[in-house]
């Protein structure tokens, strides 16, 4: 039996505000046929793809995945994180079978420190946006972990809600203040994978999706495989070492192979949406796959620009054999 999963960044799925209602900084979406368009793309989208496990990111309310899920064929199951950022988007599941939340994890680990976020020394010790942890059934006698988070965004917010600045000084120290973020958001949901790991990879089926805004060789990234060595694709692969139990695979160069991509930034394809897996899952992967959907480019200066295409990531699937 072949079980689809998958990972994709809805981009601000979100309702519209009401009639009236004063300008704001939270998630929404233009107005309600801009809503109903976007609904009918992903769900065309979802419905191509045929995930049986699908990690969400931008979601805005628990009522606009739902009204996704009524576009969508069969019985879905949903679970959202109650941990949204400032404009109220968040990460979650949308599965065809039953799911158990285990955590909806925004504390960094307990020796990691606060980082400086801001100019005036704000500092923070949580997740921008919460980190969703599920049990899943693909078949029957399985149990798999999975866990579905959202990074901060290299894209730079500067003081006054601005997304430029002819200040290079200030640029290279809020970038320094993403970077610091995502790599203490990063090592968080390390932390949430060793406790599905429990140790063993071997053991225990776990996956780790979401954008993770950034690429496979990226620093942050590489913090969430644990052991260094044995990636996909590196002279280790094939042989078994001390840190497998420990360890989790990113699938980025299935993908890379084939010139897959999950987002176009500033002309240039990038593959900044994963999905990492335990050793046990290794022997169960089938391929894995883009969306191929029509992205626009984003650019850093204008990240909300309007678009024609669902969202401005495509979706990146695995299937696995059971």
């Amino acid at each position: 039996m072949s079980v689809v999963i998958g990972t994709w960044n809805l981009e601000n799925l979100c309702r519209p505000l009401p009639p009236g209602s004063p300008p704001s900084n939270r998630c929404a979406a233009k107005d309600e046929a801009t809503y109903q368009a976007k609904l009918e793309g992903l769900a065309a989208t979802i419905g191509r793809l045929a995930p049986d496990l699908l990690g969400v990111q931008e979601v805005g309310s628990h009522e606009a995945l739902s009204d996704l899920v009524d576009r969508l064929d069969g019985d879905w199951h949903i679970a959202l994180s109650t941990h949204p950022d400032r404009r109220g988007i968040r990460v979650g599941f949308l599965s065809r079978r039953p799911l158990t939340v285990v955590e909806d994890r925004t504390a960094f680990p307990d020796h990691l420190p606060p980082v400086r976020v801001e100019d005036d020394g704000t500092m923070i010790k949580r997740m921008g946006r919460g980190g969703l942890v599920v049990r899943w059934s693909p078949a029957p006698g399985h149990s798999v972990g999975a866990a579905v988070c959202h990074l901060k965004s290299k894209l730079l917010t500067f003081p006054g809600n601005r997304h430029s600045t002819d200040d290079e000084q200030l640029r290279a120290r809020y970038a320094a203040y993403a970077l610091y973020r995502r790599a203490a958001e990063a090592v968080t949901i390390r932390f949430v994978a060793d406790q599905l790991l429990q140790g063993d990879g071997r053991a225990h089926e776990v996956i780790v999706m979401g954008d993770l805004n950034d690429e496979f060789k990226a620093a942050t990234t590489q913090i969430l495989y644990g052991p260094p060595g044995s990636q996909i694709g590196g002279g280790g692969f094939h042989d078994a070492d001390l840190g497998d139990p420990r360890r989790l695979w990113n699938l980025a160069p299935r993908i890379l192979e084939q010139g897959g991509f999950s987002r176009v930034f500033e002309g240039q394809r990038e593959l900044i949406d994963h999905i990492l897996v335990s050793q046990a899952l290794l022997p169960r992967l089938e391929r894995v796959f883009t969306g191929r959907e029509q992205l626009p480019t984003v650019d850093g200066t204008h990240p909300a620009a309007p678009h024609d295409s669902p969202s401005d990531h495509a979706p990146v699937l695995a299937v696995l054999d059971y």
